[in-house]
């Protein structure tokens, strides 16, 4: 039975990892974790870093001590899907290779059961009374209980229509409640009144308008921030 997310207690989200091991103990570090705290990690976990089983066995370690949500990401799903198709065309193509050396693994076949029932166990959305959590976002033609009536949940690991330009400009999003999410890489955390957006693309670290890993501490809106050390 999956443990419920609580507006009562401090919310942590985090963005895209995508296998920067050091970037991420170093901001956990910066945020002082707090007993009661909860961490919500919103995907992509793996892929196109250099440490994508170090930051699996990190995470695993961590919900040991702390309260810790893990959503799906894309990569994940790409995963997953190979997993269940063997074909990994699309998987390598997007940074799978740099996971299969992470593990020193030859077809990701073989990698450790505790990671592949770790990545299975993720979540496509959290939501509590006042926030929506998922790796990609919400159609921003839709109410948050219409998009739940007429999209699949795999489908908000990959929206990234809200992250328009000129939608954003406009910001008129019918959303009961706000979207916190990640998977489209933006230089800087986007604090909109119904839309916290917090890839900053840690991974992409050669943009010289990227290359930070992101937390936002809820409901303070509170941003922290390290560079990439990878």
């Amino acid at each position: 039975m999956h443990q419920s997310l609580s507006e009562n207690r401090r919310i942590i989200a985090v963005g895209d990892i995508h296998g920067c091991l050091h970037s991420l103990e170093r901001l956990v570090g910066q945020i002082g974790l707090r007993h009661d705290d909860q961490l919500v990690f919103l995907g992509d976990y793996i892929d196109r870093g250099p440490r994508s089983g170090e930051v699996v066995d990190f995470l695993i370690s961590l919900r040991q001590c702390h309260t810790c949500f893990f959503l799906m990401g894309n990569h994940e799903l790409m995963y997953l899907d190979y997993l269940e198709t063997r074909d990994p065309s699309l998987w390598l193509s997007n940074g799978g290779c740099e996971t299969l050396l992470s593990y020193g693994s030859r077809n990701g076949l073989d990698l450790p059961e505790e990671h592949i029932g770790f990545i299975r166990a993720c979540r496509l959305y959290i939501e509590t009374e006042h926030y929506f959590f998922t790796h990609g976002g919400l159609d921003p033609e839709l109410s948050v209980r219409d998009n739940l009536r007429n999209h699949k949940p795999e489908k908000f690991c990959l929206l990234r229509l809200h992250m328009n330009p000129s939608i954003l400009e406009n910001s008129d999003f019918p959303w009961e409640k706000t979207l916190v999410c990640a998977h489209t890489p933006i230089p800087n955390p986007l604090l909109q009144e119904r839309l916290i957006a917090i890839d900053t693309g840690c991974v992409y670290h050669n943009n010289p308008l990227l290359g930070k890993l992101t937390a936002v501490m809820l409901p303070e809106r509170r941003i922290v921030q390290t560079n990439y050390l990878d």
